[in-house]
């Protein structure tokens, strides 16, 4: 069975979204729990949490938008906005390599700054591979392999961050002089 492109850029927006709606869930349920303020190794991490978060925000709404206005609009809408959320992803990867460099700015955790060259390395080879494949205006074609890449890096941004928390909930219990946690706060 063959999928059109349109079909195919139809249900990378729907995995984007779920994706996003997702993300949106989880992270209302780490601030309303209260773990960010008994988790956060430091003031640096803590940005750089905040950081990475707003990264994933943008990283998933690429796909979402992009397939959703290559589907429904003219190719040259599609590139248009391709652009614009390209490089809103791209300052946000600035800020977030610019936090994790920080003293303390992965946390108790490798996985961030692992994840961080990884996905800046991405994200630079998303943004220009539309424009390699099919030239000034692309197809919406053109776009596929981008907004996958783009896709797979935020989902890896999302693992990277969660091991993270992970890592300082253990860091926590395990800690020798830790004093027991009140489960109502």
């Amino acid at each position: 069975m063959r999928v059109g492109e349109g079909d195919f850029l139809l249900g990378l927006a729907g995995v984007s979204a779920t994706m996003l709606g997702t993300f949106i869930v989880g992270v209302f349920f780490y601030i309303e729990s209260g773990l960010h303020r008994r988790m956060s190794g430091s003031v640096a991490a803590d940005r750089y949490l905040r950081s990475g978060m707003r990264w994933v925000f943008a990283a998933y709404s690429l796909p979402l938008l992009v397939a959703l206005v290559l589907a429904a609009l003219d190719p040259i809408w599609g590139t248009l906005t391709f652009i614009v959320l390209g490089l809103v992803l791209v300052l946000t990867s600035i800020d977030t390599g610019r936090r994790i460099l920080m003293q303390g700015g992965s946390g108790l955790s490798r996985a961030p700054l692992i994840n961080e060259w990884l996905t800046n390395a991405a994200v630079l080879v998303a943004v220009v591979l539309p424009w390699l494949i099919g030239g000034w205006v692309p197809e919406p074609s053109a776009f596929i392999p981008s907004l996958l890449i783009v896709l797979a890096a935020g989902f890896a941004s999302t693992v990277a961050l969660i091991m993270a928390e992970f890592d300082a909930t253990m860091a926590v219990t395990e800690s020798p002089d830790r004093k027991p946690v009140d489960p109502g706060r």
